[in-house]
């Protein structure tokens, strides 16, 4: 795997991590659990880091790719060629069977670097199309992502998408639909689960936000949702560490609506949580709002059906196959308050449907969305790719 900025040790050895980090190091895991040889190629980004790194059955190869020391993702094009050598370098020697690279500058290197003979599976995290719809002038991607995304679409042997609004994009992008397999992300099933310790909470009906603290994130809206909802209180996780909450600007700009609407008395921020903090605030809640603008998949809401709590959803993305309206909790247009207070103050307001809805949330998430079974369709993609290159060695793969 190759995995340029989102290294998998920032899940197997901490708490620091987003959904790509978390992403991977499952899949890699439970692809290992079952026999196989994985390696994780990423970049290096501080000094101190070993080469190799050996963790839950999973290797992790750093690449000296630029400074090493954290940069944002979206200043890393300009080391790819560095990193794409690298990789080209060490796979000379010894070729994997396979190489399934994720976000579009990895896509980019390890098309570069790939051996003939050696299938390349892509997926992509989020599409740069998808982004610049919605930003506009304000997208701080590359100006070349769109163009790479493109190359990547056509070139790969095999595009693993993570929800079916990706294989619609994908599609109107010219993708060869008979190249995409749609396999979705997936949930810790026993860290995200009903029972276990709870966050403290007084006696108000809770909403729960769990979210990176950017505008598109849509957390302006639950707040505005709050002042429709008068016995409610909203905890926000996500951010920066708490004692620096002062000085983010989505923050003030955040506490500034929530003055505005007369709720900030009940909106609390907490700032940057460890998952098993996630865990116990997810438990706490009566219902948890995900209200993005767009969302290429969303880990959070399976996080929450996981631990048996409904979700008020943004109808966008991955959320319209994870989030079952009316089953598992409720769709609600992006960017439309009247439209999610409604929503979340049809749940808060029955604690039967709540019950319902959670019960069936974790159904959902066992039945489809295990690491297990995402483990399973990966290989099935991986095994289609080698079977339609007639250098592919398949019996490697097959006998793993």
């Amino acid at each position: 795997m190759v995995s340029e900025h989102a290294s998998p040790l920032a899940v197997m050895g901490g708490d620091d991590a987003g959904g790509q980090n978390v992403h991977v190091a499952a899949l890699a895991r439970h692809l290992a659990g079952v026999g196989h040889d994985v390696t994780v190629w990423t970049r290096r980004d501080d000094p101190a880091l070993p080469d190799r790194v050996a963790s839950d059955g999973v290797a992790v190869m750093h690449v000296d790719a630029g400074p090493p020391r954290p940069i944002a993702k979206d200043q890393l094009p300009r080391w790819m060629d560095d990193f794409a050598a690298d990789l080209a370098e060490a796979w000379r020697y010894d070729p994997p069977d396979v190489i399934h690279s994720h976000f579009w500058m990895s896509g980019r290197a390890a098309l570069h670097a790939r051996p003939p003979a050696t299938p390349v599976l892509h997926t992509f995290h989020a599409l740069g199309v998808v982004k610049r719809r919605h930003l506009g002038v304000g997208d701080p991607s590359p100006g070349e992502r769109l163009r790479v995304e493109q190359v990547i679409a056509r070139s790969a042997d095999r595009i693993i998408a993570t929800c079916c609004d990706e294989l619609r994009e994908l599609h109107g992008m010219g993708t060869d639909p008979d190249r995409v397999d749609v396999v979705p992300c997936g949930v810790d099933l026993d860290h995200f689960r009903p029972d276990g310790p709870r966050d403290g909470r007084a006696g108000r009906p809770r909403i729960v936000v769990v979210s990176r603290l950017v505008a598109r994130k849509g957390v302006d809206d639950v707040i505005r949702a709050l002042a429709a909802l008068p016995d409610a209180e909203l905890v926000v996780a996500g951010g920066p560490p708490h004692d620096l909450l002062v000085s983010d600007p989505e923050v003030r700009r955040l506490l500034g609506i929530a003055r505005q609407c007369g709720v900030a008395d009940r909106v609390r921020l907490r700032g940057a949580l460890s998952r098993t903090e996630v865990a116990a605030l997810l438990r706490s809640a009566d219902v948890v709002a995900c209200t993005p603008w767009y969302e290429p998949f969303g880990i959070v809401p399976l996080e929450a059906m996981a631990s048996g709590v409904p979700v008020v959803a943004s109808a966008v993305g991955g959320m319209l196959d994870s989030v079952v309206d009316g089953v598992t909790g409720l769709h609600v247009p992006p960017r439309d308050p009247v439209a999610l207070a409604a929503a979340l103050g049809r749940l808060l307001g029955d604690g039967g449907l709540r019950a319902r809805f959670g019960e069936a949330g974790r159904r959902h998430a066992v039945d489809h969305y295990a690491w297990s079974t995402v483990a399973t369709g990966t290989l099935a993609s991986y095994h289609a790719a080698c079977n339609a290159r007639p250098q592919g060695d398949v019996v490697g793969l097959a006998q793993r």
